[in-house]
């Protein structure tokens, strides 16, 4: 199982200062147009901004050998490990098929989790211990509330490896970034230009705000004509000086 690669800490900085539909509309301009996931969402509002690489978990329902060769200790539990080998700063994200009556974790793995210094959690299905969770600054969203264990309906049958999630492919070390408005996969190798895009796109914005906030009309301000656009480098010069 290859280790989930560090993230840059400019683009992690750059991420956590832009939201969600920002990089899911330069995703869209890439061709990368099923990559927003709107099902998951955070237990916790005070916790809801999130970026890291994609520690993947894939489930599958559950068999009796599955149970049976666990507790003989032929087979590992893989759903203990993936708390145990995810590494600070990642994005720890459970592949449950939607399914909302069978719960991955519950307040005392989340809080191992923040110990860890994990950066979020994703999961298309359950959790128990909901409202506990929710009082736990570490960003979990999900699909729902549940108070069965994982092995009751999904049983984890693999760590690392690409997953499919609320309709969303996910490849071990892409960049999983949430906020209130939903989720979104950013695949590895474009992360870099995605961020630097994505934080020039809302300084431009917050500029024309600024100015649309002092009067000025929307035509040619947005979308900004020439003369705009001159007036948003004389700003960011400034601004930079």
């Amino acid at each position: 199982m290859p280790p989930v690669p560090p993230m840059n800490d400019k683009t992690r900085s750059l991420l956590m200062q832009v939201a969600v539909p920002t990089v899911v509309s330069l995703l869209w301009r890439e061709g990368y147009r099923t990559m927003l996931m709107q099902g998951p969402k955070p237990l916790n509002p005070q916790a809801a901004k999130f970026v890291g690489p994609a520690f993947t978990v894939r489930t599958v329902p559950t068999r009796q050998d599955f149970l049976d060769d666990q507790a003989a200790g032929t087979r590992p539990n893989l759903q203990g490990q993936s708390v145990a080998d995810i590494p600070a700063g990642a994005v720890l994200a459970v592949a449950m098929n939607g399914e909302t009556r069978t719960a991955f974790m519950g307040d005392i793995m989340t809080t191992r989790m923040l110990v860890k210094g994990v950066a979020g959690v994703v999961l298309d299905g359950g959790v128990s211990d909901a409202l506990a969770i929710s009082g736990i600054p570490l960003p979990v969203f999900c699909m729902g509330s549940a108070g069965t264990p994982v092995t009751s309906h999904r049983y984890v049958i693999d760590l690392n490896v690409p997953v499919e999630m609320d309709g969303v492919s996910i490849l071990p070390g892409d960049i999983v970034m949430g906020d209130p408005d939903g989720i979104v996969v950013i695949p590895a190798p474009l992360v870099d230009r995605i961020a630097e895009a994505a934080y020039e796109r809302e300084q431009l914005e917050s500029f024309v705000i600024g100015k649309v906030r002092d009067g000025a009309p929307l035509e040619g301000t947005y979308p900004p004509n020439e003369a705009t656009l001159a007036e948003y480098e004389a700003w960011k010069a400034q601004s930079a000086g």
